[in-house]
């Protein structure tokens, strides 16, 4: 499929997808006069990169791990890196997941506050 039809396929733009071919994480065949064609299985690659983008990982970190995540080659370091990078993406869902709680509560405090007519973080006005 040529880059148009993959960009569509995707909902990642041209621009992107010339971005992820010079970062290594996606082969392109040229034809004779240039343009690039791909294979179907270049769907299924590029929602993934997308999937590792969102989760934080760099392009750079993407592009070292994809052996594994496409190919299933494995070597013992590239295991280590993989559970570092497990590792970072479980203490960003901790982070996540305390400025929720702290953004609950702010909530839960200015809709008491709306409710009560106190300002907000319990201080009364003064006149």
């Amino acid at each position: 499929m040529r880059i148009g039809e993959l960009a569509r396929r995707t909902g990642v733009s041209t621009r992107a997808l010339r971005y992820y071919e010079d970062q290594n994480l996606l082969t392109a065949e040229r034809s004779n006069s240039g343009q690039r064609h791909y294979p179907e299985s270049a769907v299924t690659r590029i929602l993934l990169v997308r999937e590792l983008f969102t989760a934080g990982l760099s392009s750079r970190t993407i592009a070292e791990l994809t052996p594994c995540v496409i190919d299933g080659r494995a070597t013992p370091e590239l295991l280590d890196r993989l559970a570092v990078e497990r590792g970072h993406i479980d203490q960003h869902i901790a982070d996540l997941t305390r400025t929720r709680d702290k953004l609950d509560s702010v909530i839960a405090g200015a809709s008491a506050s709306m409710d009560s007519g106190t300002p907000c973080g319990g201080r009364s006005e003064r006149s």
